[in-house]
């Protein structure tokens, strides 16, 4: 039986093994371009291509957006007459822009979507997704479903520490500003996504200060009521590692601890040895 509503968002969500096949969750990759080379993230290009390409200089790595026509093929496939399409921030991305012209090619087929900028990316992008599949699976209407999302957007904090702003000022995911005082400083830098945007939050002077407060920074966000939390890197497992567990020991109320290692199109904006801990307060 066709679901009631349908869930759909997009491949830099990183939603933990297994929750996508158990909500039926449509997955729209976003593509890599490694030089002359441009593949779909995960399937054709890896974490570790992308690590190894800027950490070797050899090529120039750029990602963009899926085509309309790839949501489309989504929305299509959900089986449903009312989708749900949740999508990172419309400042990192065009991606919702481009749901936006699938949702309008769909509609005289009688499909309905709803998109939703989330406002955030990675798991603070894949915590919406999840509140939202979990609202479609208890039956709730398309309204409730969208607005499930929203609220899980809303109550999620990310905090990034990356070992130089070189990558996202690049990208454009920076202001070169900011991006030039990190490196004027010689400072490891704090980030945290602000209004959908990624923006400076601390300068510390060393790597083990920066680790060091971005754990302090995220048992602050996390508080002492419930929360979901996760922890990601690109080509650091093992610091990522020590994080997570230091944070399973200190914060009061955590419900679920994800680690994982972010896709292709993030790891090539923030970096090798970047890493990030969201916060989705329940």
């Amino acid at each position: 039986m066709s679901p009631r509503v349908a869930v759909v968002t997009d491949s830099t969500a990183y939603l933990p093994e297994g929750v996508a096949e158990q909500y039926d969750v449509g997955v729209v990759p976003l593509h890599v371009v490694l030089g002359r080379r441009t593949g779909v993230e995960g399937l054709q290009v890896s974490p570790g291509d992308v690590a190894r390409a800027l950490q070797e200089r050899r090529v120039e790595v750029s990602t963009s957006r899926p085509t309309p026509a790839e949501l489309v093929a989504a929305y299509r496939a959900s089986g449903a007459k009312q989708v749900v399409s949740v999508h990172l921030s419309a400042s990192l991305s065009g991606t919702l822009d481009a749901a936006v012209l699938a949702a309008r090619a769909v509609e005289p087929e009688g499909i309905e979507v709803r998109v939703v900028d989330s406002r955030t990316i990675a798991m603070g992008l894949g915590f919406a997704v999840i509140a939202a599949s979990q609202a479609a699976a208890s039956g709730a209407s398309v309204q409730e479903v969208e607005q499930a999302a929203r609220e899980a957007a809303a109550k999620t904090s990310i905090i990034l520490y990356v070992d130089t702003l070189e990558h996202l000022r690049k990208g454009g995911r920076i202001g070169a500003a900011a991006a030039l005082l990190g490196t004027a400083l010689a400072v490891k830098p704090l980030l945290h996504v602000v209004k959908g945007a990624i923006a400076p939050l601390e300068k510390v002077r060393t790597t083990t200060r920066a680790l060091a407060r971005l754990e302090e920074l995220s048992v602050r966000a996390a508080g002492e009521g419930p929360v979901g939390v996760a922890v990601h890197h690109l080509a650091a497992v093992e610091r990522a590692g020590e994080l997570a567990e230091r944070l399973r020991s200190r914060v009061p109320e955590l419900q679920a601890l994800h680690v994982s290692e972010v896709g292709a199109v993030v790891g090539a904006h923030v970096g090798p040895g970047a890493l990030a801990v969201v916060v989705s307060r329940r």
